[in-house]
């Protein structure tokens, strides 16, 4: 059978790529951003607890209203705004499902949407299978700071949607409000939504408060939300992400979700529910915990010939080899996986056109056990590899 491809130079994702290639080499993965620890024994409690009581029915399309009540109490305890759980909160597959719905809710052919690399790479994708065509918008390293006048140089009739991802993936840079108040006058008075990836939210360095949608009331009114469990209670399995909009984009997200997904497992619902009403405020910790992996990282590290780069927000670290080598971050990247048998994510996949960088991002969600394991790989790694 022969047929013509909607994707024809889409090929696997890097994530599956180099995850691929460490189980090949027997090599340390802290490529991929997924935790090696357990998650709360507590969340796994309630979720034996309502498989017990029989929650193993398919949930309501829209998601669990207990779940979409503690995700409501949730956003006012972090934003201060009050979100209707049964018009403006969407339950869905994972982040990636509730970004791909967005889209396709108000993308179609001959649009364009606006989004910066490095991008997460599902972006474009799902913007291509709605007809529409990305008009990628660099962020130059290593301060990854977005640019306006440039996005205000892009913009034309034609232009329906901005993504912006805060903090950043993989660049772990992170908007400040000033980038939301430069973006909302932007898009005032023009027909444009705005997609706000903010996974990451409760993941932000020394101090730094998250800038969400959410809380501006002039974006608030025109942005998508889109928010993971599986980032906030370490359970990346539990591909449990949820969308926060307007009553209208709600509307027209959910005509796409019904037909996508229709619902997400039920238990995992119930148990995410049950467990944020006992614990209303354990995201709270997340900043101080992740900030002790990220120091532990870049203090092992600093000074071996993969130097850390700040990062201001993400569960990622990167670090710059330029000390030990020239080669191009693919190519390094694999090196890595042959001889120091440790996996990493190079930064060009991200980019349409890769600026000259020698940069490769680190997972810090790993047991410190890990973390010092890979460390000391790599030093061992750069000393006998150093350049001149």
């Amino acid at each position: 059978m022969r047929f013509k491809s909607k994707l024809p130079d889409v090929g696997t994702t890097i994530f599956t790529v180099m995850s691929r290639r460490a189980l090949e080499e027997g090599a340390l993965n802290i490529g991929q951003g997924f935790p090696d620890y357990p998650i709360d024994p507590r969340l796994a409690s309630s979720l034996v607890e309502v498989i017990a009581e029989g929650h193993n029915q398919y949930a309501p399309m829209e998601g669990v209203v207990e779940l979409r009540e503690q995700i409501a109490r949730k956003l006012h305890l972090s934003y201060g705004a009050g979100f209707d759980p049964l018009t403006e909160i969407t339950v869905t597959c994972g982040a990636t499902e509730a970004l791909y719905d967005s889209i396709q809710a108000v993308v179609g052919p001959g649009d364009e949407a606006i989004i910066f690399d490095p991008a997460y790479d599902s972006y474009e994708p799902a913007v291509r299978l709605a007809g529409g065509r990305c008009l990628r918008i660099p962020l130059t390293p290593p301060s990854f700071q977005f640019d306006w006048d440039r996005v205000r140089q892009a913009l034309s009739d034609r232009t329906r949607l901005i993504i912006i991802n805060s903090p950043q993936n993989p660049s772990c840079s992170v908007a400040d409000r000033n980038d939301l108040d430069a973006l909302a006058a932007l898009v005032r008075d023009r027909p444009i939504t705005v997609l706000a990836d903010e996974v990451y939210e409760h993941v932000l360095y020394d101090g730094r408060r998250h800038a969400s949608v959410l809380a501006h009331a002039e974006l608030r009114e025109r942005s998508f939300a889109v928010f993971s469990f599986g980032k906030t209670l370490h359970a990346t399995g539990w591909r449990t992400g949820y969308c926060v909009a307007p009553p209208e984009l709600t509307r027209e997200l959910r005509k796409l979700h019904q037909f996508n997904t229709f619902s997400i497992v039920a238990p995992l619902q119930y148990a995410i529910a049950r467990y944020l009403a006992a614990h209303p405020g354990v995201w709270a910790q997340l900043a101080d915990f992740f900030q002790a992996k990220r120091d532990l990282l870049a203090g092992l590290l600093h000074g071996s010939g993969f130097e850390p780069v700040p990062a201001a927000g993400t569960y990622f670290q990167l670090v710059d080899y330029g000390a030990l080598s020239q080669s191009t971050d693919l190519v390094f990247a694999d090196r890595l996986i042959r001889e120091a048998k440790v996996a990493t994510i190079p930064l060009s996949p991200f980019y349409a056109a890769s600026p000259q960088m020698t940069l490769l991002r680190l997972c810090i969600a790993k047991r410190d056990e890990t973390l010092k394991a890979a460390a000391d790989r790599l030093c061992a790694y750069a000393a006998t590899h150093r350049r001149a």
